[in-house]
């Protein structure tokens, strides 16, 4: 049977497991924040239900109907992200609770209106993929801000959306999807990356720059 809870654990399966590798029901278990052991029982489930795979000492791995079902709720979430940001104008550190309880109830007819009023969009407003209508999602090559080296340049292609309160920092420096960065200076010991973002200097913290990915990544002299 489909339901909230076994979509809420396909999407997770398919966000962790990106790489193509089986993903540890431990892993699962710290994205949900429920026991490793309530894991356990789920997967038997979504295995019975031939939507996952899973391998004693190795994962779970999404089969080809849980990824559809999976992609499908992601298109969900994504296009009413950006459907509320741009057609609705809510902020958008505020749009990934909000979609996350449409993402389940949304039917095909109003997702088609919505892809229709918004003109078809490919991202949503924190620069992610939206699957689109046939389920298949963009494959990008793109890396966190926090591996960047001094002297490098590139542009922010995509954003975490899980915090609200990071996003809102995001927006104090200015990093949005498309903007470009040049990294000026990378305090040792994990300490802060000196950023110019458009015309002015900023300085984040390595986590909050590990949930900052960017793309064209290039030399400040190129």
């Amino acid at each position: 049977m489909r339901t909230q809870a076994v979509e809420d654990y396909l999407k997770v399966i398919y966000d962790l497991g990106r790489d193509g590798a089986p993903v540890a029901t431990s892993a699962i278990a710290a994205r949900l924040d429920v026991a490793p052991a309530t894991v356990t029982g789920m997967v038997k489930k979504l295995a019975a239900l031939n939507v996952v795979v899973h391998e004693s000492y190795r994962g779970v791995a999404l089969t080809e109907a849980g990824r559809r079902i999976a992609l499908e709720v992601i298109r969900h979430h994504r296009l009413v992200e950006q459907y509320l940001y741009e057609a609705m104008g809510v902020p958008w550190d505020q749009v990934h609770e909000e979609a996350e309880k449409w993402e389940h109830v949304l039917s095909e007819e109003l997702e088609a209106r919505m892809d229709e009023i918004l003109g078809n969009p490919t991202t949503d407003p924190h620069g992610s993929p939206i699957p689109s209508p046939d389920l298949e999602m963009e494959e990008r090559d793109h890396r966190p801000l926090s591996e960047l080296a001094v002297g490098q340049r590139a542009t922010v292609s995509e954003v975490g959306d899980e915090d609200s309160a990071m996003l809102r920092h995001f927006a104090e420096l200015g990093l949005f999807p498309e903007t470009h960065v040049e990294v000026l200076a990378v305090a040792p010991f994990d300490g802060p990356i000196t950023l110019r973002v458009g015309d002015s200097e900023q300085s984040i913290g390595r986590l909050a720059a590990s949930r900052v990915f960017v793309a064209d990544v290039r030399e400040a002299t190129q």
